[in-house]
């Protein structure tokens, strides 16, 4: 089980602005290290594992390692880490404000984000006060507030604490807001700023329980087959649409519910590379639905699915980071569609549960689907692949053996491959984050890898 990340110091003595030891120790909790099921000190100068929205963030060095965002004209930085599935829990970090661009600018940390958009927030603002938020798009309803003397250049160690409808908010473990909302019943952690810069350090999440896994889901037996649905084409679509339009995008767009693009081109987020800060061009709120949709160059980090989610005739022609990433959900579907052009991998799966894609095309491609070996936190995963078309890919699937992944196959095409080359299961041996997974075989074996001679055609 490797639910964190190593520190490199005691987060103890990390904090010199006005929090002590003992403040921590009273802030946490007595069980604070048992039940730690997030942590990120940044001293590997690593953020991988944080999915950005807007800002540029950056691992930087202050005394030690911290993740700093340094745009203070952003209008609205967020980082994003952990699972949308967590529900009562506290959060606390470290936070240094760099800058303030007005005395409604903040830095500050967020709690139970259901979206980029939706979240309790307790931001240091520009004004010298501390105040806990529940945000809502742009309608911001404060839950109490105080005067902290916050002044750019000194740390402050802010933790928000989530049990039920009841949000606390507490500054150098000091008490500053208190209030019931039904906002957010669950979500990730956040840290956010809004024309402003900062510093953040010594993140921590800790929960005495709640719905936050801190072992692998049980080895339920993964779906034999996908969900139902009306009958699939024998082939996925023989070639790719036209758009019908093309659609220039500056910032990420969030998904509440729904989007039917009718076919129209997105593009224009990031720089079309694999670096790990791209921002997405999708953020999909869980149970979210995209469909019709051609996704063009540059992309960015594609889609991000934060929940349970369905992509429906979703086209990337030209993948650039990842086409896909699911995060916090259980049950995730990709019917109809395809994608080009991945050096690396189409579909990335950090969250738990099984993801089905179906009736898909893809082409000049590493993997088609890669169940993360060195996330933050170690889910057992399921890939269902029903229906697939594959030409020139490395492998279909990359799967963590020792976690008790799966993938299962039907119905698999692989053209322009005489001497079979494409591999169709990879197995690797999953590590804890800032480490590289091993591969450690290939294959069907009836136990993760699962698909017979019959199930592939060879063209």
């Amino acid at each position: 089980m490797h639910l964190r990340r190593t520190h490199r110091r005691t987060m103890a003595a990390a904090f010199t602005a006005g929090a002590t030891a003992a403040v921590l120790a009273a802030s946490m909790g007595s069980s604070a290290s048992a039940a730690t099921v997030f942590s990120d000190n940044f001293n590997d100068g690593d953020a991988g594992g944080w999915s950005k929205s807007g800002g540029t963030w950056s691992a930087a060095t202050d005394g030690t390692g911290v993740f700093r965002q340094s745009n203070a004209g952003s209008e609205l930085a967020r980082q994003f880490a952990g699972q949308t599935s967590w529900t009562d829990y506290q959060v606390q970090a470290r936070v240094k404000p760099l800058s303030f661009g007005s005395s409604s600018a903040l830095v500050g940390l967020a709690a139970r984000s259901a979206s980029s958009t939706k979240m309790y927030r307790l931001a240091l603002l520009g004004s010298g006060r501390a105040e806990l938020q529940a945000v809502n798009g742009s309608q911001i309803t404060p839950l109490g507030s105080a005067s902290v003397g916050a002044t750019a250049g000194s740390w402050y160690t802010l933790r928000i604490e989530t049990a039920g409808s009841t949000v606390r908010g507490f500054v150098n473990g000091t008490q500053v807001g208190s209030g019931t909302s039904g906002l957010a019943s669950a979500g990730r952690i956040g840290l956010v700023t809004s024309y402003a810069s900062g510093s953040f350090d010594d993140v921590a999440v800790d929960t005495s329980g709640g719905s936050t896994p801190t072992t692998p889901p049980p080895t339920t037996a993964p779906p034999t087959t996908p969900p139902p649905t009306t009958p699939p084409p024998t082939t996925p679509p023989p070639s790719w649409p036209t758009p019908t339009a093309n659609v220039k995008v500056d910032d990420t767009i969030d998904v509440p519910v729904s989007l039917d693009g009718g076919l129209k081109r997105y593009y224009g987020i990031g720089d079309g590379g694999q670096g790990e800060s791209q921002d997405p061009m999708f953020v999909l709120a869980p149970g979210a639905t995209l469909r019709n949709v051609i996704i063009g160059a540059p992309a960015g980090d594609g889609v991000h699915c934060e929940g349970n989610c369905t992509l429906v005739n979703v086209w990337w022609e030209d993948v650039g980071e990842d086409a896909a990433t699911f995060r916090g959900g259980s049950t995730y579907t990709v019917d109809g569609g395809g994608a080009r052009s991945a050096s690396d991998k189409v579909f990335q799966h950090n969250g738990g549960g099984t993801l089905h894609i179906r009736n898909f095309r893809v082409e000049n491609a590493g993997k088609l689907y890669r169940a993360c070996g060195n996330c933050s936190t170690s889910y057992q995963r399921h890939v269902v692949m029903d229906n697939v078309t594959a030409t020139s890919t490395d492998a279909l699937a990359g799967i963590n053996t020792n976690w008790g992944d799966t993938a299962r196959f039907s119905r698999i095409t692989v053209l322009d491959d005489p001497d079979r080359e494409t591999r169709i299961c990879v197995k690797y041996k999953g590590v804890p984050k800032g480490s590289e997974p091993t591969e450690i075989g290939q294959g069907a074996d009836g136990t993760n890898c699962l698909y017979s001679a019959s199930d592939i055609t060879w063209r």
